[in-house]
């Protein structure tokens, strides 16, 4: 019992220092859509300004300009996204997520 106690009260602590960093970046749009591509799509995308994907079929986010205009995607993310690598899952963003997406993919393209 007492081991539980002190696992919870050591995970409430964690979780009181954790939240206000991970907070910390999504109080722009951009900020926003960085968070939610970070949550959904690093496990296959590179979804900064540097980095290869872990899954070697599964483009950078900063290169998709080369191949799509980003505002473009929009209806994409809002209708469900299915399309990509083989193995891709379907995501579908709601209208206000897809907004912030789309400012942080702008923020981050290179040409």
């Amino acid at each position: 019992m007492r081991r539980q106690i002190l696992h919870c009260l050591v995970t409430m602590m964690a979780m009181s220092v954790i939240a206000p960093v991970l907070a910390q970046g999504t109080g722009t749009p951009a900020g926003r859509g960085e968070f939610l591509l970070t949550t959904h799509c690093a496990r296959c995308h590179a979804v900064g300004r540097t980095g290869a994907s872990p899954h070697p079929e599964a483009p950078p986010f900063r290169m998709l300009s080369r191949k799509y205009k980003i505002e473009g995607l929009a209806e994409a993310l809002a209708e469900g996204l299915s399309t990509g690598h083989p193995d891709m899952p379907e995501f579908v963003f709601a209208a206000e997520d897809v907004g912030a997406i789309i400012d942080y993919l702008q923020s981050i393209q290179q040409q």
